[in-house]
């Protein structure tokens, strides 16, 4: 067939948050890629390239609004390539023909080494005493306070599913005492809680590895940090939304909580401000899932869910609503 002269007119992609720049050259080669972050005028993007747009690259934790997508009357596909999709409304997505994909289970075993870390810096002091070491405080008149071990404590695990279970594994390694709660019974090796209230009565160390959703938020409120206790430690690896952060905050300068440590916030970036004389606390920013092992295993799934997509093949790992 001779060749007509024309372009070939790729499909139209969007990536939805600047986090994911560094998949545009990956995505080039095969489709037309706009940027939302370069169309600070929405009402510009809708009437111009959110009319031509098929899927949205995503970032499944950032909000994603059925108000902008309404407005694109192509799009078939939202492929995020994290393992969570919290922030798009996946029924109204299945309701207007909208599929959903993530990366199921791709970085569980990283979120959980990232949990444990967490774990044994809080518990242990590791992170307060390095800032000793490095502050000249460490001498035999001024020395930290002898803290508990892990053995024999009792770990609470919200949350069963693929990173629960990988935290649940780890920590009985350290011949830690696991129970779970989630709303949803399933079966496991390790004794489910009669309530989320009773896992965070009876753990030392209550670890947060939900899947958050619009039912959830706050899931960990006053209440619940209180009965963790003064001695007791809280841990997130989830997502922000599923702790009262101004209610943790509060715990830990009044002494009802004794420790926490986070990867996520209710904010992110969160302010240092918001952390600035709050004892107790280890804090990271939102990395725990995101390792050089698991970053391009999840970006290919992302790829393989979009090359499925625009050839009419089953996706690979498609969210049910």
């Amino acid at each position: 067939m001779p060749d007509s002269g024309k372009p070939i007119d790729k499909p139209h992609v969007l990536l939805s948050h600047e986090m994911l720049m560094p998949l545009q050259p990956l995505l080039e080669g095969a489709y037309t890629v706009y940027r939302l972050w370069d169309y600070p005028d929405r009402l510009a993007f809708l009437e111009g390239p959110g009319l031509r747009v098929r899927a949205i690259v995503h970032a499944g934790e950032m909000a994603l609004g059925p108000d902008m997508l309404s407005e694109m009357p192509q799009l078939g596909l939202i492929a995020c390539v994290s393992v969570g999709y919290d922030g798009v409304d996946v029924p109204w997505c299945k309701a207007h023909g909208i599929a959903v994909t993530h990366s199921t289970g791709l970085n569980a075993a990283d979120v959980a080494d990232h949990a444990v870390g967490l774990v044994l810096a809080a518990w242990r002091g590791i992170v307060e005493g390095d800032q000793r070491v490095r502050a000249g405080h460490w001498n035999h008149a001024e020395r930290m306070a002898p803290r508990h071990g892990l053995r024999g404590r009792k770990a609470g695990i919200v949350g069963l599913g693929h990173i629960g279970e990988a935290v649940a594994r780890r920590l009985s390694a350290f011949e830690m005492k696991i129970a779970w709660w989630g709303p949803r019974a399933k079966d496991s090796d390790y004794r489910r809680a009669d309530s989320l209230m009773a896992l965070a009565r009876d753990s030392d160390v209550l670890v947060v590895c939900a899947r958050p959703d619009a039912e959830n938020r706050h899931l960990i409120n006053r209440a619940v940090i209180e009965a963790v206790g003064t001695q007791g430690l809280i841990v997130n690896v989830a997502r922000g939304s599923l702790i009262d952060e101004d209610a943790l905050i509060a715990a830990l300068k009044s002494g009802a909580l004794g420790m926490a440590a986070l990867d996520v916030f209710e904010h992110e970036p969160t302010p240092a401000a918001r952390w600035e004389g709050v004892p107790h606390v280890v804090l990271t920013p939102h990395t725990a899932g995101a390792t050089l092992d698991s970053i391009p295993a999840m970006v290919n799934l992302t790829l393989e869910n979009l090359r499925r997509y625009f050839h009419g093949e089953p996706l690979a790992t498609p969210v049910s609503a």
